[in-house]
């Protein structure tokens, strides 16, 4: 038996209210985390030897914070508009969670393990996620553009 598109619009958008409020939940605590570095002004995040850190680890902050809010207005528009193809809003869906673990993942492991100059190999998870948030945001705008009961476009 097959899932009705809206049965499957329903269940996403549980996965993204929960993917959405609990990615807040860590990456409010990351930068309450941070905060509490900086008031103890621990040496492993404020000395000038790891401003990569620093920086890194404020951008996994910020990242995974938007990111979550973003999974929190997607799970609940997805019940609402668009003219989605069930391929087409798996994928999103996917495209959207992965991007929520490896921009600010990318950003975090980047802070460990960091040179001078440069940050350490996890950075490279950041222009994936980054792709993956792009082709999520696509594939939302193209079936918000288009009507409730339009036909989606052949995918295959």
């Amino acid at each position: 038996m097959s899932e009705s598109l809206a049965e499957l619009r329903r269940r996403l958008a549980r996965r993204h209210h929960l993917a959405g409020w609990w990615g807040l939940l860590v990456f409010l605590c990351l930068g309450i985390a941070l905060e509490t570095l900086h008031a103890f002004k621990a040496g492993l995040y404020l000395d000038p030897a790891h401003r990569w850190r620093r920086l890194l680890w404020t951008l996994a902050h910020a990242h995974g914070t938007l990111l979550g809010l973003v999974n929190v207005a997607f799970a609940l528009g997805v019940t609402q508009f668009g003219a989605w193809g069930r391929r087409r809003l798996k994928l999103a869906s996917f495209f959207l969670l992965d991007a929520l673990v490896l921009l600010p993942a990318g950003f975090f492991l980047g802070g460990i393990g960091h040179s001078e100059v440069d940050p350490s190999p996890g950075i490279l998870l950041v222009p994936l996620g980054a792709a993956l948030l792009l082709a999520a945001v696509a594939l939302i705008a193209l079936a918000a553009t288009g009507r409730e009961g339009e036909t989606p476009p052949p995918e295959g």
